[in-house]
């Protein structure tokens, strides 16, 4: 069975009946986080909601201004995740996001144009596709495709757009209809039934699809391949865009240079001159600040040492500081001696410390300071390092080691 869609992909409304309604739930994944919906799996005679295949994403619509959440396909049938159920043999409007569409349609296009092109040029075959939120890419099974490869694949791209070719679809009644034997496919899903869809762009190539597409080359007014990228094992990623999407990058790009334009105080042809400088200005900044960075600890550890304070802990703490600074420290002084409890970062959240001292003292108070700046750590012969999250409780931490060093109580507060 093919759908509405993908009989026809310009199709933004369209009536339907429900089939089915049964309740379902939906998870949900939002950057690391996973909800559950709960909802209805609504099943219609027929619909112009397109559900996730052939790299291409589902759409998204309304179902009555019921907003659909996710499309499957199960079988022949496309299954609407919503959440408020629908009588069974009710008429329904089914309204598709055609902002969405559009472009999945333009970019899953395009795909095939650069994925016919590419094959014919080079003999490179698309092994895989990504039809990513800002950014798509082929997967080609080839170790290696070099710049003038994507100047001149770009270049026939381009031209066959301008040519204005059509692209259709053909339905075959069964997966064994003779007339599938020349067309181009990585085969069909398990669960597949019905009739096969192939997408022909006239004069170019014929490949089996279910995905909804353009009806003419022009439709996709542009394509830009951006770069090469290193894939899988003899394998590389060719990454691209389509339509819009090289309308809305090349505004994000005019931006991000009017933006560099004004902090660097330059034309956009020396924008990479001028970050070099700046680049090579910073790593003499940074080299010369480790060396006075460096020349502090020192200092530190001689005034210290000059004093004749008698203190049997030093505690220092150095906002810029790093592990150097703390180690320098701690190897001018480190003797059984003096317990030193040095930390560095911000006074008031994250942070790295470290504490040296008697070996038996360490191995006591180590885990308990990480623990009271909730931070974490290890150690070994009478150092113990780490890093924190609450460094405003340094305070604490050396009232902690002074109790225990004079052999009072030594559990951290919470």
């Amino acid at each position: 069975m093919s759908l509405a869609c993908q009989k026809n992909s310009y199709l933004k409304e369209f009536t339907s009946r429900v089939k089915s309604c049964t309740a379902s739930k939906l998870v949900q994944t939002t950057g690391c986080k996973k909800t559950t919906v709960e909802g209805f799996d609504v099943i219609l005679e027929d619909t112009i909601l397109f559900p996730e295949g052939g790299g291409q994403p589902d759409d998204r619509g309304m179902i009555n201004g019921v907003k659909v959440l996710s499309v499957v396909r199960r079988g022949a049938d496309a299954v609407h995740f919503v959440e408020q159920p629908f009588e069974v043999g009710v008429e329904v409007s089914v309204v598709v996001d055609w902002d969405r569409r559009w472009d999945h349609m333009q970019q899953h296009s395009g795909q095939h144009l650069v994925t016919a092109v590419v094959s014919k040029e080079f003999g490179f075959e698309t092994t895989s596709w990504n039809l990513g939120e800002r950014l798509s890419f082929i997967e080609l099974g080839t170790p290696e495709m070099n710049a003038d490869q994507m100047k001149q694949a770009e270049k026939i791209v381009n031209e066959k757009i301008r040519a204005a070719g059509p692209v259709y679809p053909t339905l075959f009644e069964t997966k064994d209809d003779p007339g599938l034997a020349s067309v181009r496919t990585r085969g069909l899903p398990d669960d597949h039934v019905g009739s096969v869809r192939v997408v022909t762009i006239e004069g170019i190539e014929t490949n089996m699809c279910c995905g909804t597409h353009v009806s003419n080359l022009s439709h996709l007014q542009a394509i830009k391949l951006l770069a090469v990228e290193k894939g899988k094992k003899g394998r590389v990623n060719l990454v691209f865009v389509v339509g819009d999407r090289v309308l809305s990058y090349l505004s994000v790009c005019y931006e991000r240079e009017t933006v560099f334009t004004s902090l660097l105080k330059g034309h956009p042809d020396d924008h990479v001159k001028l970050l070099e400088k700046l680049q090579n200005s910073f790593k003499i900044a940074q080299k010369n600040s480790l060396t006075l960075l460096r020349e502090v600890a020192k200092f530190e550890a001689e005034k210290f040492k000059a004093s004749g304070e008698h203190d049997s802990v030093f505690v220092l703490h150095r906002k810029e500081g790093d592990n150097e600074f703390m180690n320098i420290i701690a190897n001018e002084l480190g003797n059984n001696d003096v317990t030193l409890f040095l930390t560095t970062g911000d006074e008031k959240g994250a942070g790295m410390f470290m504490l040296v001292g008697k070996p038996d003292n360490v191995t006591v108070l180590g885990p308990k300071i990480a623990e009271l700046l909730d931070g974490k750590g290890a150690g070994k012969n009478g150092r113990f390092q780490g890093k924190a999250n609450k460094m405003q409780k340094r305070t604490e931490a050396e009232a902690l080691i002074r109790s225990h060093l004079s052999g009072g109580e030594t559990a951290p507060s919470k």
